[in-house]
């Protein structure tokens, strides 16, 4: 990214702010793994974020909650090792920081002095307000998350569209404000309606990063494997695929299966 002052060499939490406050759309895509982030960096992605999400799509689990900090600092590690210019946020993972301060700024320290990430990320509002101020004393960046939260999926029981009823709408906003007075660098508004995200937008100095959160956020948000057509067992209707590696993948291993059994792999030319 080129701005009046040079082409930016280092995306920085103070960048993000500067992008809100010129209008300028802030890019967001998952990695958990070297050679992934090298490529997303290499593309000038403004932020990476190693998320919890890696339960999913790495692990096969069938929600956030399973992942360990360990497993976290394992793939944050690795991306760190393949990035120079993005900033890259980790996700606290579930049981890391949710009753307990101290907890959660231990489980914090650990992901940036082992990981060498930029910041991280952690879902709830008031709930978790007192780690998140903690956290934020010892000088770790902090991005908020609300509206639908994956680690809460056992409270919710649903995956749907929140804050659609008038309490909920309100208790997310003030979850927002009291965020941003925090100071939480940015807030991730996923699956809520986007008139209620163009609002918290608003409201709150920190840029908005949304996932099904419409158009009138700061920036957007999407799991790498997801966009790119690799996980094809979820297709909500924010996703948008912009390949489908799925198939090409599949594709390339039948044609290898086959050239082997033909006898045709390796020729004379591909052998020492």
């Amino acid at each position: 990214m080129t701005t009046e002052y040079g082409k930016i060499s280092k995306i920085t939490t103070h960048v993000l702010q500067e992008m809100k406050l010129r209008g300028r759309k802030i890019a967001m895509l998952t990695a958990y793994d070297f050679s992934f982030a090298k490529i997303l960096d290499a593309a000038e992605i403004d932020v990476i974020l190693v998320g919890d999400s890696a339960s999913n799509v790495m692990a096969g689990h069938t929600s956030t909650l399973p992942i360990t900090l360990d497993q976290m600092i394992y793939h944050a590690a690795s991306v760190m090792r393949g990035v120079s210019r993005a900033l890259v946020v980790v996700d606290l993972p579930f049981g890391t920081y949710q009753g307990n301060s101290k907890n959660a700024l231990f489980s914090a320290i650990r992901i940036m002095k082992e990981s060498g990430a930029d910041a991280v990320k952690m879902e709830g509002g008031s709930e978790i307000i007192e780690s998140v101020e903690r956290i934020l004393s010892a000088g770790i960046p902090v991005m908020g998350h609300l509206g639908l939260t994956p680690q809460s999926i056992h409270k919710f029981g649903t995956y749907v569209v929140r804050a659609t009823e008038e309490k909920e709408a309100l208790k997310l906003r003030e979850d927002a404000r009291l965020l941003d007075e925090a100071g939480c660098f940015g807030i991730v508004l996923e699956k809520i309606p986007a008139k209620l995200a163009g609002i918290v937008t608003h409201e709150v100095k920190a840029p908005t990063i949304g996932i099904g959160a419409g158009s009138e956020v700061d920036g957007q948000v999407l799991v790498l494997h997801d966009m790119l057509g690799i996980n094809t067992d979820f297709s909500p209707r924010f996703l948008r695929r912009y390949h489908n590696l799925n198939e090409e993948v599949r594709g390339a291993v039948l044609s290898y299966i086959r050239d082997v059994k033909a006898k045709d792999f390796p020729n004379k030319k591909e052998q020492y």
